[in-house]
């Protein structure tokens, strides 16, 4: 199985269950306010249905692309928000439906891209493997959000690789979006899976290291959790530096998620 392969099988595990939990939830219930703040249920699925659908324009089509990025530039920081507030008005069984539409057609479409061409995007363009990730990492921490809404447990899978591998790697891109300059040295990252193995990335001898879960990890680098409740530890002070700005999604960071027990409002 090729890693485009296994990362969307992963993919489509973590729609399935995700949609398992929407399927079954009243049109009120689609309204019930996620941690993600100003987002709902709708809103959390309008995000993940346009997303996958704009995947599918910058494979496939470049003049759509285009306007797409025209549109984007008319308020960058904004943009991601407005479509999911757009989108989410829709009754919930049309969003239902059009999320399912999306996800289901994208692994087609990252198969049948030309081998050695990137999928261009609104970051660094991608190849079909990374976008596959980023769109399993964006598919997982929403999927959380709703969970924690509507107070279903989420059990951690091996699937979680993936968005771990996309923490690890864009380290110095956390360090960019915080205008400080990226360590030079690699750090060590040693996460236990929730299966019991243990992922390993950087040389082993490396100073500076990170250890622990790697549900922590992955909660952590989609803010998620705030690093205070979390089972994380650091050597080193770059490392330390690390966890306090990691994240693995593009975009400014937000400001994340507070400790548990501190006023959310």
């Amino acid at each position: 199985m090729s890693v485009l392969d296994d990362v969307l099988d992963d993919l489509t595990a973590e729609g399935d269950q995700l949609e398992s939990w929407v399927t079954p939830l009243s049109d009120e219930q689609w309204r019930t306010p996620t941690p993600a703040a100003g987002w709902d249920v709708a809103t959390t699925i309008a995000h993940l249905a346009w997303t996958d659908e704009v995947v599918v324009v910058a494979a496939t089509d470049p003049a759509g692309w285009e306007q797409l990025i025209l549109e984007a530039m008319g308020d960058p920081e904004g943009f991601v928000d407005a479509t999911a507030a757009a989108a989410a008005t829709a009754p919930a069984a049309d969003l239902l439906d059009r999320w399912r539409t999306a996800r289901r057609r994208l692994p087609d479409v990252l198969r049948a891209h030309p081998e050695g061409e990137k999928v261009p995007w609104f970051g660094p363009p991608m190849s079909p493997a990374s976008m596959a990730t980023a769109r399993f990492m964006d598919t997982w921490a929403h999927g959380l959000d709703v969970a924690d809404a509507r107070g279903v447990t989420a059990e951690p899978t091996d699937r979680i690789r993936h968005v771990a591998h996309l923490g690890v790697r864009t380290r110095d891109f956390a360090y960019a979006t915080h205008s400080l300059e990226p360590p030079a040295e690699a750090f060590r990252v040693e996460l236990r899976a929730p299966s019991g193995e243990t992922w390993t990335w950087g040389p082993d001898d490396a100073v500076q290291s990170v250890t622990g879960p790697a549900y922590d990890f992955c909660l952590l680098v989609t803010h998620r959790r705030h690093r205070d409740d979390l089972d994380l530890v650091a050597t080193g002070a770059d490392a330390d530096r690390w966890l306090d700005i990691a994240q693995a999604f593009a975009g400014p960071p937000g400001s994340g998620r507070p400790p548990t027990g501190e006023a959310t409002s």
